[in-house]
């Protein structure tokens, strides 16, 4: 399976998880989007995989929380390349305290960029899906969609909703062989999973070194974090599978921490 010409739009991807999809994509001969908060780092990573190829890049602004961004951002990828294929809903952020101390402001922040981007994404890219008759939407969850974990109170609230979503398009969309799946990884060492790793040491009162060997690997089979190559892999088989037998699923990329 390959993604010969479709034509993909990855957002939150001018770096880590985003960026290798877009790489892994471009790779498989595929058209790519990298949608992105920070147009330049979104040309400059554009520019760097249409060199390496087969397939290319452009790069976009999109702020996936504002409607008209999104919208406008979706029809810039129309104009130049013609429709839509694939989506990718990869753009995300972490903001983590106890419950009872989760500022409001913080809470609806990142509730909206998991999930009002993932909608409004979405929303964008169906009727130009629906037009070519195919598609696939793939939303990036995590363990998280299935596990829960202190502190993160708003984002494992946020990836349950991903699966739901997901399974409501898979339904919807079936009817004009649209597919939509959720991908569901573990602790990916990315630069939002750095970060964390200070900011849950403070709030538990333990070392980093214990975030990482107790909280972030404990559960897993081998106490090794999951790649973001593991992640596009799985996103290249959601993207190029090529029917509704693979669709309204989700898949966990964990090094056994979460098993089904």
């Amino acid at each position: 399976m390959n993604l010969e010409n479709k034509i993909c739009i990855v957002t939150g991807a001018a770096r880590g998880i985003g960026a290798t999809i877009a790489r892994r994509f471009v790779a498989s001969g595929a058209k790519v989007a990298i949608a992105d908060l920070n147009l330049d780092t979104a040309q400059e990573t554009a520019a760097e995989l249409t060199k390496a190829g087969p397939g290319q890049a452009m790069g976009i602004a999109m702020n996936v929380t504002d409607e008209d961004a999104v919208n406008a951002g979706v029809q810039a990828v129309v104009d130049n390349w013609g429709g839509i294929d694939v989506l990718v809903s990869n753009a995300g952020i972490q903001i983590v305290h106890e419950l009872q101390d989760f500022p409001f402001e913080d809470w609806k922040k990142l509730l909206s960029v998991h999930l009002d981007g993932a909608f409004l994404t979405t929303k964008a890219c169906l009727p130009h899906m629906y037009k070519a008759g195919s598609g696939s939407i793939i939303l990036m969850g995590s363990v998280h969609s299935k596990e829960a974990s202190p502190l993160k109170s708003a984002y494992v609230t946020a990836k349950h909703g991903l699966l739901g979503l997901g399974r409501v398009i898979a339904k919807e969309g079936a009817a004009h062989g649209v597919r939509a799946n959720v991908i569901c990884p573990g602790f990916v060492k990315t630069p939002l999973v750095e970060k964390q790793i200070p900011e849950q040491a403070a709030e538990l009162g333990i070392s980093e070194e214990e975030v990482v060997n107790r909280i972030m690997l404990g559960g897993t089979v081998d106490q090794e974090f999951t790649t973001v190559e593991d992640v596009a892999e799985i996103a290249h088989l959601f993207a190029a599978f090529p029917t509704n037998a693979l669709t309204g699923q989700s898949m966990v990329v964990s090094h056994g921490w979460f098993m089904e």
